[in-house]
């Protein structure tokens, strides 16, 4: 790595937690967006490099604000108390840091438990409030948002398309977060509007005339009452959406998805018994549906738990984000 890789010394110290509760947080826009509300400056940490083992891909992220308030990470755990503290270094004399870490790196006192070694550039967020507003609209039309970083200078670019040089910049691809459609309301939809969310998962819980308030301390995108032909009608599902059927009405469970595998939607599935999937097949090829979509289908619903059967809700909800999650795609 190059001459900017050379660690700060010393940098400033950061009140580290007890407990990695930053580790939690995938997404880093709602923290910086509270962040700038505040009129807090930020230093923004990416993983750039990754040579052999890493627990985190590239393009991983962590956000720091000015008081050491620190959100995502960017490894296992092994260097986040470091870049914390480098990127309070970057707030305090404007200068960008590609730090070096692991194997054969010249930071001989922190070193990766999984072996390999990794970069990760800490640049100041130059301007906080025109970032973060570029990704919520993003977000809002469901599209990617690349970030552009020049690795000497620190300086970002925003751009709506991928570039096709990168021409010594880091590119890093905000794309849309996953968004599950549940349909129902037994206590499998119940516990799915629980987890998903708790997973990063934008959740939308269809439950045709429902009860007027969502399930309480639940945390939706979207709640929707109405019969279930004005809600499917309502839905804009694109390739980063997952939808579920959990109605236990044939009728109802065979309008989701002929509607869902008429989308780009990347996963589709249903609760039932593997004897109702295959009708389930007869009738959406009697339909019109294509038969390429019809094999996609994930009827019965959910990763099949060994040891467990999945019988609770909670586990068989568990076992349908578990699918959703595996199925997406990675291009």
């Amino acid at each position: 790595m190059d001459a900017l890789a050379q660690r700060s010394a010393p940098a400033p110290s950061c009140d580290w937690p007890d407990w990695p509760a930053y580790g939690l947080v995938d997404d880093l826009l709602p923290t910086l967006e509270r962040w700038v509300a505040d009129g807090r400056r930020c230093a923004l940490a990416t993983l750039v490099r990754i040579s052999g083992s890493s627990p985190r891909p590239l393009g991983s992220e962590m956000a720091i604000d000015a008081r050491g308030e620190c959100v995502g990470y960017v490894s296992g755990g092994c260097v986040e108390a470091a870049v914390a503290a480098e990127a309070l270094a970057v707030l305090a004399d404007g200068r960008p840091r590609l730090l070096d870490y692991g194997a054969g790196s010249p930071v001989l006192d922190i070193q990766l438990s999984c072996g390999g070694r990794i970069g990760i550039f800490v640049r100041e967020l130059a301007a906080p409030r025109a970032y973060v507003a570029r990704l919520r609209e993003a977000r809002a039309r469901r599209q990617p948002l690349y970030a552009l970083t020049d690795l000497a200078s620190g300086a970002m670019q925003l751009a709506d398309t991928e570039p096709e040089f990168a021409d010594g910049r880091f590119v890093r691809e905000h794309r849309p977060p996953l968004r599950l459609i549940a349909v129902g309301a037994d206590p499998v939809s119940l516990a799915l509007a629980y987890l998903a969310p708790q997973m990063g998962i934008e959740t939308v819980l269809l439950r045709p005339l429902g009860p007027e308030a969502p399930p309480p301390g639940s945390n939706l995108l979207h709640y929707d009452r109405r019969p279930l032909a004005a809600a499917l009608a309502g839905l804009r599902l694109d390739a980063r959406c997952a939808v579920y059927t959990l109605t236990h009405d044939a009728e109802a469970d065979h309008a989701v998805l002929a509607a869902a595998l008429r989308s780009p939607a990347y996963c589709v599935g249903a609760l039932g018994s593997r004897r109702k999937a295959e009708l389930r097949r007869q009738q959406l090829r009697a339909e019109g549906i294509a038969e390429a979509r019809i094999a996609e289908l994930r009827s019965p619903a959910g990763l099949y738990l060994a040891g467990t059967g999945a019988h609770a809700p909670q586990q068989i909800a568990l076992s349908i984000v578990g699918e959703m999650l595996a199925a997406v795609p990675q291009t």
